[in-house]
């Protein structure tokens, strides 16, 4: 009786799991040549996409609150949603770009709600967002750990 309780169990939380956008980080990075008439991707000096400044720095936007770029001015609409606690990942950032306005309507439930972006990225949303995710604080700390784990390794032989 305990292990089918248990199984329930895992099989719950199995179905509860939110679902990662699974893409291709290459793709991505063509598919965000779109992007960059808007924004770019730049990590203090370092400019790993130049681009415009319409839009906001994406660079560390996964993992990050909606709106919360500093110096950048928001709409309304994308504000509000960050302070009731939207934070971008791969799979939210991916409907984002697909219909913006779309998005914030169904986020806050607001039909009156509008995005300052038009643009529509109607396929490789998973891929773009794959690609901002390899451009993040945490993404580049895991691969300097990687590289640090190798060197190592082969130090020790």
């Amino acid at each position: 009786m305990t292990s089918i309780r248990t199984l329930a169990i895992l099989a719950a939380l199995g179905t509860a799991t939110p679902a990662l956008a699974e893409g291709d980080v290459a793709k991505g990075e063509k598919l965000y040549k779109k992007c960059k008439a808007c924004h770019m991707i730049v990590n203090g000096d370092e400019v790993i996409f130049k681009g415009g400044k319409t839009g906001p720095n994406l660079y560390g936007i996964i993992g990050s609150a909606a709106g919360a770029v500093e110096g950048f001015r928001y709409g309304k609409s994308l504000t509000a949603a960050g302070e009731a606690g939207l934070v971008w990942d791969e799979e939210l950032l991916a409907k984002y770009v697909a219909d913006p306005k779309v998005f914030l309507r169904e986020y806050l439930d607001d039909d009156s709600a509008k995005s300052s972006m038009s643009f529509r990225l109607k396929k490789g949303g998973e891929d773009m967002a794959a690609y901002l995710a390899s451009v993040s604080p945490a993404m580049e700390m895991e691969a300097t750990e990687g590289e640090a784990t190798e060197a190592e390794a082969e130090a020790s032989y």
